[in-house]
C-alpha cells in the first residue's frame, strides 16, 4: 500500500479493551471493505497486530505528511 493511501483514525472509546487501545491515540486503519460495510474497522492496535473493532469507537483523521510519517515510525 502506498503511503498516500494509508488511513488513520483516533480512538474515542476504549472501555472494553483498555490494554489494546489508548483513548485519543492515532491508529492506522487497515483497509477492509467487507469489515467496514459491517460497521467495523480493522485497526493496528497496541499489540502491533490488526484486530477488528466497532467503527463507532474511532474518528477518521487526515494527517499532514510530517505527522503521518511520525506515526508510522512509532507504530
Amino acid at each position: 500500500m502506498e503511503k498516500e493511501d494509508l488511513r488513520f483514525v483516533v480512538c474515542i472509546n476504549n472501555e472494553e479493551y483498555p490494554a489494546s487501545l489508548e483513548l485519543n491515540k492515532i491508529y492506522q486503519l487497515v483497509a477492509d471493505a467487507e469489515i467496514e460495510s459491517e460497521g467495523e474497522m480493522r485497526i493496528i492496535d497496541e499489540s502491533g497486530e490488526d484486530y477488528i473493532y466497532p467503527a463507532e469507537w474511532f474518528v477518521a483523521v487526515n494527517l499532514p505528511v510530517a505527522v503521518r510519517e511520525s506515526v508510522l515510525r512509532t507504530a
